[in-house]
Parts: structure tokens; sequence; C-alpha cells
């Protein structure tokens, strides 16, 4: 969605503050304006008319304008105007209409938002007429001398001057072509505001501009009164710095609700689509479709069979949305759905297009959790559930669905890819019965396709069609875009997915050499990656730039651009340096902003090169040449008979309606010879006349197919291509969106340029064109299919098509992973891992999301214990391990993992080199003693041996009492670790035993010698002994084991890494000089000994 309208505010603040700096200050406007919101009716707000006055003083002393500021078309005509106004004035008539509903022609919405601004004293006379707006080749201006509310029809009476892209307007062009009707004494400052406005509409990414009327009064100021704007979005990562904080607000007498809110938030944080648009949220009829194009073609159909006003949403979910933003989706249609409740029953119907790229069954996991959890909802509200699904993954997805279904006993229909996609929306209306439409049966999934002649004829034969070419930027440009079994490509980007689904293809195809040559990947140094051919492996070379993949790769002729939308200008400019050697290039990312979209396609054209997209999942030939994940997994391939060409070739906007345009043909003719997705944005690099008329010089194709949208003319080229007679073959045309016309308001779909910007975009229009001009249009998309067949059996039964022998399907082995998902196949794991998952929605240890880690506030004890026990632990048992954490962090640098420390990093070694060095000495001389005091004392204690005892027990063994002894620490004179830890637990943990048995060894070791105490290590040991017995999460047998297997020792580490790092960090502030040992503190025995 990429043009989106702006407040009159908001639009009058960006000009008023960059016309000055791109002018030198030279064109200045009026910048004083105040917006007043519902606010103003919440004492809790702080927000008051004293408040706004104090804030803007200028309000009491000057007359005013007031208006509402909504998106409302001729405020004047509705009476919404207060002109000439003292504050207190504008402030009555804004409070009598706050809040309030307004009728605007047939639109009735709430007035919530107001603009009060400086009156502007002038005449009739000093109004004038300028709008903006861009085309493809550049920006558009109409002028016309007169202005206001009664300016009448400007288009066509305006005077109109073409920019070309990339170029300046002089004033003095402005001044000749568009103003000559203004008097001489104002042409000047008004020419001079024109070019600044000119610069600074395209500096901040402005699709449209219109300031009806701005004044221009005797002495020459500027002023514009009322604007309308529209902003591209996808534009904000080269322009929020500039547009600051944007307010785009949802069309009048549509009210936005905070689930749409919640939705466009969670889209801008994936890289999925996910889109949602309330219509009338007391609305009977929802829909929860997947795909851009596929989610209008749905409204459509809904509409087209009479149920507009039934219509509760528009959204879309695509561009495989994980689980959980699956689940998030649905969770919100459904709450949505079930809010209000209406005794007629309601139907979801969860369609889509035959998806791409997208797991199916991975997407239905979180709509199935979202069904469960409103179960009961669904039950009271008596809702029907309508399924039609298809592309990677679907068997599962559809069992899944069917199973639920059985599961709760709740009313759901399911049907896959062997019905047209919008088949079922007539049983969800009521409108047919439910048993005229078979559901899906996964043991009998067959694909109704047009018999084949069982003739003998030559099978098929993909390298023998001829190779043909297209002018892919425009008429006449001389752009070749050639796509044959020998079509070789560099793919830019490491889309290794897309990659090997390419090399599938070709294998299928029985290419000789696969698609694609190299792989572009700038963020890696050269190297390979290794993919299947087939069964055996095959290595693609990985390059950094464009340059070097193409020096090493002299056939390669395409490239497919998997760039992001924020990198695609860059990498476009760098690959059309290679002109010469590359003649197509495929942009396949959406939100790329149209004014570098339009700077893309005017260098291309200049270079002679032919673009595809962006916004685009490409196009395919079959038995030739795919580009990237167009057409789907191999199963859809095979199930469309994408593996040899048909005689049916099509163009369309939606990438995901192509994948089922495959679908529609292969049921209904003898298959595609062709296809390309030209892309959903406003611009694509090449059109439908482009290819179409490729289509029209290609003998083996018979049948042309074209699948519009609301909004662009390309499809006219297509009507004056029929009318003069450059396109002979039988089209079948329609177009999508022709639901627009059901709303007051407008609606901007799936789609960038999915929306009607003027007079002849709307689908109903150009469907009417298209069939004026001799294309077959279906009454609706649901026929489309039904057309396509009528129009192929006339061409079989004139002669025209002689259907061929059906070829043997090609068989290409599957990929494990993704046999592996569908369940078909099994082995035994390299790895088993339980503590931690990065593979869902967020990060999880021990079945603990992130998320929860930080709002129940765990910490770095309450972490440790999930990862190292898989254990949520008490409060206190978490607190203990922490303090033993900072206990053990250092001490002191004389100790020997210390000292090994801060040697290594006095020699030049790096942080991990330095630390590892120390860590290499803790054992048992250093640090190990917990591990051992541990068994030591709590086997005693299992024992049921004394302190007396065990004491004497060691003695006779010759063995030291580990845990017990310091250097010159006594019971006078206590080492502080200990009695905080002793302290600790003795407050805290139900039972200590081990560190009572401990403190009575202390006794007795003490009293033969002073220093004989329990030492830090110990008391650590024999706590961590009891917290574990103890602290209710742990069996006897888990604790012993755990402690067996070494953690104590662990927390040692982990703790003493703390002060490891921080003497290297400190030798490396104090620069300090390789480390050499003195002579002096060396005992130098060279003698025998």
């Amino acid at each position: 969605m990429s043009a989106k309208a702006c407040r009159e505010h908001y639009g009058k603040k960006l000009l008023a503050k960059y016309l000055g700096e791109a002018s030198n200050g030279e064109v200045q406007v009026e910048d004083r304006a105040v917006l007043i919101t519902a606010a103003i009716l919440d004492p809790s707000s702080g927000v008051t008319w004293d408040s706004i006055a104090a804030e803007n003083p200028w309000l009491l002393g000057t007359r005013l304008v007031a208006k509402p500021d909504q998106l409302i078309k001729r405020r004047g005509k509705a009476g919404l105007l207060a002109i000439n106004k003292t504050f207190e004035e504008c402030k009555a008539w804004v409070m009598e209409r706050m809040m309030k509903e307004q009728t605007v022609e047939v639109v009735t919405g709430v007035l919530d938002t107001f603009l009060i601004e400086p009156f502007v004293p002038h005449e009739q006379q000093d109004e004038y007429y300028i709008c903006i707006q861009s085309t493809r080749v550049g920006e558009e201006m109409l002028f016309y001398h007169e202005g206001g509310v009664d300016v009448g029809d400007v288009d066509s009476k305006a005077e109109r001057l073409q920019v070309p892209l990339l170029k300046e307007v002089t004033a003095a062009t402005v001044t000749s072509q568009l103003i000559t009707r203004v008097p001489l004494e104002r042409q000047e400052k008004l020419a001079s505001f024109l070019v600044t406005f000119l610069r600074v509409y395209r500096q901040l990414n402005f699709v449209y501009a219109e300031i009806n009327p701005i004044v221009v009064d005797q002495t020459g100021r500027v002023t514009p009164l009322d604007l309308a704007a529209k902003i591209d979005e996808t534009a904000a990562f080269l322009c929020q710095s500039q547009w600051g904080e944007v307010d785009f607000p949802a069309p009048f007498g549509r009210a936005e609700f905070k689930e749409e809110a919640f939705i466009r938030d969670m889209d801008a944080k994936t890289g999925a689509s996910l889109k949602l648009t309330i219509l009338n949220h007391k609305g009977r009829v929802w829909t929860m479709v997947a795909g851009g194009g596929a989610s209008v073609v749905y409204a459509d159909t809904i509409s087209d069979l009479g149920f507009s006003h039934e219509l509760a949403n528009y959204g879309e979910y695509s561009g495989a949305p994980s689980e959980e933003q699956t689940f998030k989706y649905a969770e919100t249609i459904l709450s949505l759905m079930t809010r209000n409740m209406d005794d007629r029953g309601k139907v979801l119907i969860v369609g889509g297009g035959i998806a791409n790229f997208t797991d199916v069954a991975a997407t239905f996991k979180g709509l199935i959790l979202a069904i469960r959890s409103f179960a009961d909802e669904i039950r009271n509200n008596n809702i029907k559930i309508y399924v039609r699904r298809a592309g990677p993954n679907y068997q599962e997805g559809l069992r899944m669905m069917k199973q639920l279904a059985v599961e709760l006993g709740l009313p759901i229909k399911v049907w896959g890819p062997e019905t047209d996609a919008v088949a079922c929306v007539p049983l969800a209306l009521g409108l047919a019965e439910e048993e005229s439409l078979p559901e899906y049966d996964p043991d009998s999934a067959a694909i109704k396709t047009v018999q084949k002649d069982t003739a003998e004829e030559p099978a098929l034969n993909a390298t023998t069609s001829a190779q043909v070419t297209f002018r892919a930027a425009g008429e006449g440009s001389g752009n070749l875009v050639q796509f044959d079994s020998s079509t070789r490509c560099i793919v830019y980007g490491l889309q290794q997915r897309a990659v090997q689904g390419m090399l599938d293809f070709d294998f299928m195809c029985k290419r000789e050499k696969p698609s694609v040559a190299a792989m572009v990947f700038p963020f890696s140094g050269n190297h390979y990656v290794k993919f299947y051919w087939g069964t055996s492996e095959t290595l693609i070379p990985v390059y950094t730039t464009i340059k070097e993949a193409l020096q090493k790769s002299p056939d390669v002729t395409v490239m497919v651009n998997f760039a992001s939308f924020r990198s695609v200008y860059d990498t476009m400019t760098d690959a059309l340096e290679f002109a010469g050697q590359l003649k197509t290039i495929g942009i396949i990312a959406e939100g790329v902003p149209e004014s570098q979209t339009r700077a893309i396609n005017l260098l291309a054209e200049e270079k002679g090169v032919g673009i595809i997209g962006p916004a685009t999942v490409g196009g395919i030939k079959p038995g030739c040449f795919r580009i990237g994940n167009t057409g789907g997994m191999l199963d859809n391939i095979v199930s469309s008979k994408l593996y040899r060409p048909g005689s049916v070739a099509y163009v369309s906007k939606s990438g995901g309606m192509s994948n089922e345009l495959n679908n529609i043909i292969c049921h209904n003719s003898d298959g595609v010879c062709e296809g390309v997705a030209i892309g959903g944005d406003r611009y694509p690099g090449s059109r439908f006349i482009d290819h179409l008329l490729r289509y029209q010089s290609n003998p083996d194709v018979k049948v042309l197919v074209l699948l519009g949208e609301v909004g662009g003319i390309d499809e006219y080229d297509v009507c004056d291509a029929m009318a003069d007679g450059r396109l002979t073959k039988p089209l079948v045309a329609w177009c999508i969106g022709t639901c627009a016309g059901c709303f007051s308001y407008e609606v901007q779909f799936g789609h960038a340029g999915a929306c009607a910007r003027g007079k002849g975009e709307t689908a109903a229009d150009k469907n009417a064109a298209l069939a004026a001009a001799g294309a077959h249009v279906p009454p609706s998309f649901a026929s489309f299919g039904t057309t396509i067949h009528t129009v192929y059996s006339g061409l079989v039964e004139s002669g025209a098509i002689t259907p061929a022998i059906e070829p043997e399907v090609p068989k290409v082995p599957m990929d494990y992973t993704w046999a592996k998902r569908l369940g078909l196949v099994r082995k035994p794991a390299a790895f088993i891992s339980t503590i931690s998952d990065d593979r869902g929605e967020e990060l999880k240890y021990a079945g603990m999301p992130i998320s929860e880690v930080f709002s129940e506030d765990i910490g770095v004890g309450g972490v440790l214990s999930l990862l190292w026990f898989r254990r949520k632990l008490p409060a206190y048992a978490t607190k203990f391990i922490e303090m033993v954490l900072m206990v053990t962090a250092d001490h002191g640098p004389a100790v020997s993992g210390a000292h090994n420390t801060i040697v290594a990093a006095r020699a030049g070694k790096d942080l991990v080199s330095s630390l590892v060095s120390g860590l290499l000495t803790i054992g048992p001389r250093f640090g190990g003693a917990l591990d051992d005091a541990a068994r030591m004392m709590s086997g005693a204690v299992d024992k049921g041996m004394d302190p007396l005892t065990f004491t004497k027990e060691m003695r006779k063994e010759n063995k030291l009492i580990m845990g017990i002894g310091h250097r010159i620490k006594s019971l006078d004179n206590p080492d502080m670790r200990v009695v905080i830890i002793k302290d600790f637990a003795q407050k805290h943990f139900p039972s200590n035993a081990c560190l009572d048995f401990a403190l009575g060894v202390e006794q007795i070791t003490t009293s033969k010698r002073a220093n004989l105490i329990l030492n830090v290590d110990g008391c650590i040991a024999v706590c961590f002994v009891d917290l574990m017995r103890t602290c209710g999460a742990f069996t006897r047998e888990e604790a012993d084991e755990l402690i067996e297997n070494g953690c104590l020792n662990g927390l040692f580490v982990l703790g003493r890494s703390i002060g490891f790092i921080g003497h290297y960090l400190d030798q490396k502030r104090l620069k300090q000089p390789l480390y050499r040992h003195p002579w002096d503190d060396i005992s130098y025995i060279t003698g025998e000994m």
C-alpha cells in the first residue's frame, strides 16, 4: 500500500518548512496552524482551549478559518468551512460539530479532527488551482487561472506541463506554458513558487498534491488555502527524518479500529505482508485471504454476488508469515467477528491463490490455534468456516483443518486446488448447495484438466519452441528479453531455496545446464554453495560483485534480483552498468519507493535492458526457464503441467494470482506457454502490452490472457493495440478490484498500484474498455476459467490448435528437508537439544519465551536455571545462584587463573584467547574444590556419619578435607564471602543438612588449627547441595546427577570468567607491555640433581 493520504495540517507543515529551505528563503508560506482533536472533550487529556491559546497566542488576535481535517472532499459545498472568524467563534463552531455525525455527499462519518489557521483576505480573482501528480515518465503539473469550490472539471480545462524524470523545470518554462493567464505582476512570484513546489514534492516523495485554491495577492505573496496530498509511504527509509511523525488518517466515513493499528504495527515488524481494513464491523461475511491479488478477487466475488453490504473486512496475510503471526492475525479476525451477535449467523472464508513458497500447513497451525481458542464463540455466533487453499504442503494443511472440524464439531468445509479459487464463495453466501462442490479428499485429490487427444503425435519438446523477443520497457524501445532452454542467469542474494527450485525445474525440463550460473552476495568472500541437480550434487559459485559474476559467466543474460527494497536501487544501478551482457532483470522486492522504481525504469530504458517487477514473483516459460519461486513447489509444477508448454500465454499483475492462473489455464486448456507477473506496483518495469505483443509474435501462443487490476492505465494500451491490429489473437481479460465501486470511500488494496487515482482507473471502466475493444471479458472472475475454456475449445474445433499427446510426467527427487516436513521420511537427529529453541516466533529457554524471561524479571539466575537445569527455580534459589557468581567473580591478580589471563593479555592475545588461558588453570588445585567438597560432605551425610567420625575417617585415609582451610582467615577473622553465603542459606533454604554438617566439621578442624575453617568453596558446595535437594524442583537422584556432572565447577567457571575478562580489559586499558618474569624470582639450579 504505497500512496497514503495525509492530513492537510501535516502536508502544509511540510511545505512551510521545506519550501523555504529549497529556495534559500525566497519562497515563504504561512506556517501558523493548530489541529484540534477529540482530546479537547477529555478532561484527563490536559488539552483545553485555554492551553491551546497559550501555546498559540496568535489565535487570539487573528481572524481565522476552521474546517475538518479528515480527508473530506468539497468541504465548502458541504458547509464545513468557518471563514473569517474570531477564536471564540471558531471554538463554538468546532465544539458544535466535534464527534457529531456528518454526511458529505454519500459518505457519513464522525467529525473528530479540525484545523484552525489564519484567514487570508483576498478577492475571487486571487484564487488559482495547482496540482502535481506523478506519472510513469515524470511529474505532470496542472494549473488553472481560476480556483475554489466552483473550479469545475480541471482535467478538461487546466494547462498541463510534463516534467521528465530527473529534470528540473525553470521559472521561464512555467511562465510560458502554465501561467500565461495570470497577471504579469504576479507571474514571477507564482513561477518561483511552482518551481520550488515541484522540487519539494520530489524531495519528500509526494505522489499527488493538489492546492485549491492557492491565493496570490496584490503583493505577490503566495498562500495555499486548501491542500490534498498523498505520500509514498514506502519511501520512509529515505525520508523519515524529514517527514517526522507522519499522520495518515483513515478515509472519512470509515473509523479506524485499534485492531487495524495492531495489524499495521505487526506488518511493519516482519518481512511478511499483513493487512487489515474493517469495512463494516457488523457485517456477516468475513475473509482471511492469503495474497494481495487473491484478497481482491475474493472481495470482488462477494460483491459481484450482491453481498458487498455484508462484507466486513478486506485484508491479506502473505509472504510466509510465521505460525505466531498467523495466529495473531486470525485471533484478531475472530475477535472482531464474534463481537456482535447476528441471529442469521456469519461466515468466515479462508481463501487464497496457490502459494508460491508459503508453507500452507505452517500458517494453518496458527489459524487452527486461533480457532481452538475461539471455539465456543464460533459456536455461539453460528459461524461457518469455508477453506480453500493450495500451495506448498497444502495437503497437510487441509488434512489438519478437516481433523479440526471433526475434533471440535465445528462446521468447517475444505477445498484445495482441484477447485477454482472462488468456487466456494457462492456456497458460503448460501447461493448454492454445499453438496454441489465436493470437498477436498486427501485420498483422491485428482486435478481436473482438459482431456487431451490420444492420437499418436510427437511429444512436446520445449527446445523446439521459437525464440521470440519483446520490448520490455516500452513499445519501440528495442529492449530485449529472451527466455529459452539455454537462458542462464545470476541470482543476487543468497536465496538458496529459490535457486534450488530453479535447478529442480531445469532438471525436470531436461535442460543440459543449470539455469543459474552464479550467485552474488556482497557480505562474504567468494565461495561455493552446494545444490542438487537431480540426485547428484553440483556447486554454484558465489561472488561478491555483479561484475565478477558476469565476467566468469559470459553466457548469462538475465539477473534475478532478490535485494531488499532498501538496496534495490543501488544494486540496479550497478547491474545496469553491464547492459551489454544483461538483457533482463527481475526485481523481486516489494516496497520499492515509486521515485526509485521510475528512475530504474528510465535508466533501464536508456541502457536497453528489460525489467520485470518490482514486487513480482517473476515469470515462467514451461520447459525452458523459471524466475525464482514462480510456479511454486514441484508438485504444483507437475499438477499445472508447467514442465511442458501449452498454447496459452498470460500476463498478470499479481504474483500469487499468476500461480492460480497456471492452475486455471491447466484446468481449462492444454496449459501455459509462458506467463509473467509484472508486479503489483504502480510503475512496473515492463507492462501488459510489452508481454502481449511478444506473445502475439510467438506462433506457439494461440490464446492471450490478461489479469489486470484497479489502478493505473496500462490496460488501455492493450485496448489501443487491439483497435489498431497489433493484437489479433483472442484475448481473455479481466481486471480485479470491481468491488471498489461498492464502497463510498477509497479503499487501498494489497498492491501498491491497486487504487484508482483518476478517471478511468477503476476495474469496471477497464473491463468495459477491454470488452469494447474485442477482448473476451467474463461477467466476473468466477467465470474466468470458463471463458478461457470456451475460447480454447473454439480454437480446437476450428483446427487452430491441435492438442498434443502428453509426455511422460518427469520425476524429480524430493528434497529431504521437505520430505521430512511432509512426514514421508525420518532419520535420527545428529544432535538433541532440550534447553533452547530458536525456530519459532521468538527464542525460548527451556520452553519459556524470551519475552517472558524479561516480563517476569527472572534475572541471570533464572536464565541459568532454565538453561542448566531445565527448571524454573524459586526466587530465593535464583538469587543464591547470582550470589555465587558475584562472590566467585574474582580473587585478585595473584591466583593462577588471573595470572595466566594477565600474561596472555600482555602478550597481545585477544580477549577469548586470554580468557581461555586463565580458565585452563581451573582444576583440582584451583577452583575444583567445589565439586569434591560437595561429594565428600554430602556423601558423609548420606552415610549418616557425624562430623567427628568423618574427620577421623579422612585422617585415617590421609585425605585432605576439600572445602576446609584458608590461608589467613579464621573463626575470629571470618571470610565475609562465607558469612554472606551461609547467612542467606540459613535464612531461605528449607533445609541446611549439608551446611550444618560442614559447620560441625569446621568446629573440629579449627580446634586443631585456627585457619582450618569452612572456606568459600566448601560453603558454596554444601549450600548448593542443600538447595538442589530441597528446593522442590528435583528428585534426589536428579540433584545428585547434576552435581556429579560438574555444575558446581560450572558456577565457578562462569563467575570467575567475569574477573578474568576484567583483568584482560584492565591490562589493555593500562597498555601494559609484554610480561617477562624477573630473574631474581627464579631459582636457577643448573647442577646435577
